[in-house]
C-alpha cells in the first residue's frame, strides 16, 4: 500500500487522477500506478457507500458524491451504496460505542439517502449510475454462512492492529462494532461479483475498511481491485469543517435551509476558500486561479466566497433557491425588502438569528427601544436611544428617528417577528406574539 505521489511529481499518467489530485480529492491510493493503468484500460465501475445514521447526508458526504460525479464525467460508472445493513451496526468511533438505531428508523433513513444520492450523478447513458442497498445481500446470510464465507478470511491479530480498534481496546469495544469491517468488505466483494466494481472511494477515515475490502476480494476472488480515499476537510486552524455553532450543515433543505446553506459558504475563511472551490465547484483551473488572485488582492470583496456559495447552492438546492437565498441575504442587511420574501425563506432568516420573546403588554406592542435592547443589537435601552439619535437604528430596514416610537402591526413579519438592526451588520429579532402561540411553519 502506498501514498499518492505529491503534486508536481514526474508521474502523470491519467487525466482523471491528475484532476482529482489538483482538486484535493486524493489522500491515499492502494497502488497509484496500477490504478492509473486500470483507469486507462477502459470504462470501470467505482463505488462509494453511505450509512444511514441520520435523516440526511451532510457536506462531508457531499465530497464523496462529487468524487463519484467526476469519475462518471470521466467516462466511468458510479455505484452508490446505501448501507441499510451496515447502518444497523455502525462503524466504530474512536471515542466509544455507537448507539444502535431502531431498524425501522434506519430503513426510513436509508430510503431518504437513496433519493438524495441520486441527485449528483446521471442515470442515463452507457455509464449510467446505479444505487444499491447492502441490506439486499447481507440480510440473506445466516450467521454460519457469514462466519464461513467472510469471517474465515480475517485474522484477528490484523483486526486488533487497526487504529480505531486499538484505541478502543482499553475502554472496550463490542463484537458488533469489531466486526463492522467484515460487512464493508463483503460489500466490496458483492459489488465486484454483481457489477464488476473494481474501485472503492471514501473519506480518509475509511482507509482501514477500504484496504480490508481490497484484500478480501484478492483472497476470495483472486482479483486486483483498488481503493482511493480523500483527505478530511478542515478549517485553517485544523478543526473539522462543516459544523457551526448551530450544528451540522445538512443537504436536506428541511434540516439546513438554502438560506443558511448559502450563508455558510459566504462566510468561509479566506485561507481555505480556494481549497473549497476546487472541491465543491466545477469552475475551471483558470477561473479558480483568477478568484485566488482576487482573494489575495481584494479579500474584502469576497469574490471567491460568493462564487463558492452560488456554485454549491445551485448544485444542491437549484438556481431558484440560490437566488431566493441571495435576496434574503441582501434584505437581512438592509439592501432588500424583507416583506417581499416568501414565508419559508423569511423563517430561515429568522431562525439564523437570536430571537427574543417580547410579547404585547395590555394589548400594546413594545417600544422600539425595548425591542432593540431585547434583541441584543444594543446593550441597553440607553444605548438604543443613542443608536436612534445617531441614525443607526432600523426596524425591518426602516430607519427609526423617534426614541419614543412603538412597534405597530405593519412591522410584523409573518404576523409576529420584527427584525432589528444597528449599523450595517448587527442584526437581531424579537417575537412579539404571545408565548403560547405556535411558531410559523
Amino acid at each position: 500500500m502506498g501514498s499518492w505521489p505529491f503534486v508536481g511529481s514526474v508521474w502523470r499518467v491519467n487525466a482523471l487522477l491528475d484532476e482529482l489530485t489538483w482538486r484535493g480529492f486524493v489522500a491515499q491510493s492502494t497502488d497509484p500506478d496500477a490504478l492509473a493503468a486500470h483507469l486507462e484500460s477502459g470504462r470501470i465501475s467505482s463505488y462509494v457507500g453511505f450509512d444511514p445514521t441520520a435523516a440526511s447526508l451532510h457536506i462531508g458526504h457531499l465530497v464523496q458524491l462529487l468524487v463519484a460525479r467526476r469519475i462518471q464525467q470521466a467516462g466511468h460508472r458510479p455505484v452508490l451504496l446505501v448501507g441499510g445493513a451496515t447502518g444497523l451496526i455502525g462503524d466504530p468511533k474512536p471515542t466509544g460505542e455507537r448507539r444502535m438505531n431502531d431498524a425501522e428508523q434506519v430503513a426510513e433513513w436509508a430510503e431518504r439517502l437513496r433519493l438524495q444520492v441520486g441527485g449528483y450523478v446521471d442515470f442515463e447513458g452507457d455509464n449510467a449510475a446505479i444505487v444499491v442497498n447492502n441490506y439486499e445481500w447481507t440480510s440473506q446470510l445466516s450467521t454460519l454462512d457469514f462466519l464461513r464465507a467472510v469471517g474465515k478470511h480475517f485474522p484477528v491479530n490484523r483486526m486488533l492492529a487497526r487504529d480505531v480498534v486499538a484505541r478502543r481496546l482499553d475502554a472496550g469495544i463490542s463484537f458488533t462494532e469489531f466486526a463492522y469491517v467484515l460487512l464493508q468488505s463483503l460489500d466490496y466483494r458483492e459489488l465486484y461479483r454483481r457489477h464488476g466494481v473494481s474501485l472503492q472511494t471514501g473519506a480518509q477515515d475509511q482507509w482501514g475498511n477500504i484496504t480490508a475490502g481490497v484484500d478480501f476480494v484478492r483472497r476470495t476472488e483472486g482479483a486486483v481491485v483498488h481503493g482511493l480515499v480523500t483527505p478530511l476537510l478542515t478549517k485553517a486552524d485544523g478543526t473539522k469543517f462543516g459544523k457551526t455553532e448551530s450544528g451540522t450543515i445538512w443537504i436536506d433543505p428541511e434540516l439546513t435551509s438554502p438560506f443558511t446553506f448559502h450563508q455558510f459558504w459566504l462566510n468561509v475563511e479566506d485561507a481555505k476558500v480556494i481549497d473549497y472551490l476546487k472541491v465543491f465547484s466545477e469552475r475551471s483551473h483558470d477561473e479558480i486561479a483568477e478568484l485566488a488572485e482576487q482573494t489575495a488582492n481584494a479579500p474584502h470583496a469576497r469574490a471567491a466566497q460568493r462564487a463558492l456559495a452560488d456554485d454549491i447552492t445551485d448544485l444542491v438546492h437549484g438556481v431558484a433557491e440560490r437566488r431566493a437565498a441571495g435576496s434574503a441575504g441582501l434584505a437581512l442587511f438592509g439592501r432588500g425588502d424583507l416583506t417581499a420574501l416568501p414565508v419559508g425563506t423569511l423563517t430561515a432568516v429568522i431562525d439564523g438569528l437570536a430571537v427574543a420573546a417580547l410579547p404585547p403588554v395590555d394589548g400594546q406592542l413594545p417600544l422600539v427601544i425595548d425591542a432593540l435592547a431585547a434583541s441584543g443589537v444594543v446593550a441597553s435601552k440607553s444605548a438604543a436611544r443613542r443608536a436612534i439619535g445617531e441614525g443607526g437604528a432600523y426596524v425591518n430596514n426602516r430607519k427609526i428617528t423617534d426614541t419614543e416610537a412603538r412597534l405597530c402591526s405593519e412591522d410584523l413579519l409573518a404576523g409576529r417577528y420584527v427584525l432589528l438592526r444597528r449599523g450595517r451588520r448587527t442584526v437581531g429579532a424579537v417575537d412579539v406574539r404571545p408565548q403560547d402561540t405556535k411558531r410559523i411553519p
